[in-house]
């Protein structure tokens, strides 16, 4: 049996959660393999809505296993919260999620750390969260890191080790701070984490394959954000392509299958950092507020743009999709005429490849099609399409080379097109 993938091919915030969710029934277990609580997917049913930073997207499916993989970095003060809030909402947990022992922890002093550090930045600053992300990836690559495993073997030794060292980090910095205070939720959220099953995830996940599990990887962030093939450096600390999810589960790359691709049928992105097809105009803003784009987790009004085709067909290519998932189609319905950028011109030379650096003077290059002026959130199924929807539909596989083979019309779980 193999593992099915699904990952944003965009810059992040392109829906992930939701068609995880759709998904999750043909599945048994749903594993996140890298990112930490700078995700936030969004989910939206029996008039619900619900955001998830660490937790698998498929935890509200009942009778499957949610795994937090060796990948993922987990902050146990937002992780309590996260899985406090859910059972408040009447959601059962401990059954159905697992943690994995090799998942790093993100300590308080890596929140400090990063906050301490993106001011420093000033005008250049990256657009980190702060949530502590990339001092622990950074501890982790330096082998400095403490991982879930580590609370249950004299931690407290590890404990303050760690934190001393980040300390001398921080007198480098006109920063102030109170430890104490952070300290004290982070070790509450610590005797949460450990009151659910530790795991060695990847054998638990390669047992269950060979016992014939369906298993699906859930992705954070999107490929444009990827630590080696996103817009360095304004990128997140983790691999966020599919080959993440071979070293954030430890499943061999001959055990993936379907490779899910999620775009929006327009463009967004959060932070600082390029974005060739950004919209500075009202339609800029009419997609933003059509949309609701404001970041799930920080709030933050996204900058949007029209579909960019030469980073999807290079996100693409990373990723082996197999098969392609567009998101927001109908915060596209009112639009007169809908723009497409097939190439970049870079120093009057046209290409459809993805330069080395996308942060110069790129112009793109646009193909129109005729918008569908169409409500969209009420379709039922791929037969109540307009003909102006259907042909953009065909003109982005044509470009790609992959069909697409999921449409959301809406947030709604309900509102999902299986093509």
């Amino acid at each position: 049996m193999n593992v099915d993938v699904i990952l944003g091919l965009q810059w992040g915030d392109e829906g992930k959660g939701k068609v995880v969710d759709v998904l999750t029934p043909n599945y048994d277990i749903v594993a996140r393999f890298q990112g930490g609580p700078n995700a936030g997917h969004t989910l939206e049913f029996e008039n619900q809505k619900y955001i998830l930073r660490s937790i698998p997207s498929g935890i509200f499916q009942p009778g499957k296993v949610n795994i937090i993989g060796n990948g993922v970095v987990l902050d146990p003060a937002l992780f309590k919260a996260e899985i406090e809030a859910l059972e408040a909402s009447g959601h059962p947990l401990t059954d159905r999620l697992f943690i994995s022992r090799k998942a790093h922890l993100i300590l308080p002093t890596h929140r400090l750390l990063d906050e301490a550090m993106e001011k420093a930045k000033g005008d250049s600053k990256i657009g980190t969260t702060g949530k502590g992300i990339g001092p622990t990836y950074t501890d982790k690559v330096s082998r400095n890191g403490l991982r879930v495993g580590d609370l249950f073997d004299n931690f407290e030794e590890k404990y303050k080790k760690a934190t001393a060292r980040h300390i001398e980090m921080l007198a480098q910095y006109n920063f102030e701070y109170d430890l104490e205070k952070v300290e004290s939720e982070w070790f509450a959220g610590v005797e949460k984490l450990k009151s659910f099953r530790v795991i060695d995830s990847e054998h638990f996940l390669n047992k269950s394959l060979a016992s014939e599990k369906r298993v699906l990887a859930e992705g954070a962030q999107g490929s444009m954000l990827d630590i080696d093939f996103g817009s360095y450096p304004f990128v997140t600390s983790s691999s966020t392509v599919c080959a993440g999810a071979c070293t954030g589960l430890g499943i061999a790359p001959q055990k993936i299958g379907e490779v899910y691709g999620i775009f929006k049928a327009y463009c967004t992105r959060v932070g600082s950092g390029p974005f060739p097809t950004e919209l500075f105009d009202e339609t800029g803003q009419q997609m933003r507020d059509l949309g609701r784009e404001y970041g799930s987790v920080t709030g933050r009004p996204r900058r949007c743009g029209w579909i960019d085709l030469v980073a999807l067909r290079y996100t693409v290519m990373l990723n082996g999709v197999t098969r392609l998932v567009m998101m927001k189609s109908d915060v596209l319905d009112s639009f007169e005429t809908i723009k497409v950028c097939v190439a970049y011109n870079v120093d009057g030379e046209e290409t459809e490849d993805l330069p080395f650096d996308i942060t110069g003077k790129i112009e793109p290059v646009y193909a129109e099609l005729p918008g569908w002026k169409t409500d969209m959130t009420n379709v039922q199924s791929e037969d109540e399409f307009p003909e102006e929807f259907n042909a953009y539909l065909s003109f982005l596989e044509e470009e790609l080379g992959v069909p697409i083979a999921i449409v959301s019309v809406g947030p709604n779980r309900a509102q999902t097109i299986i093509r």
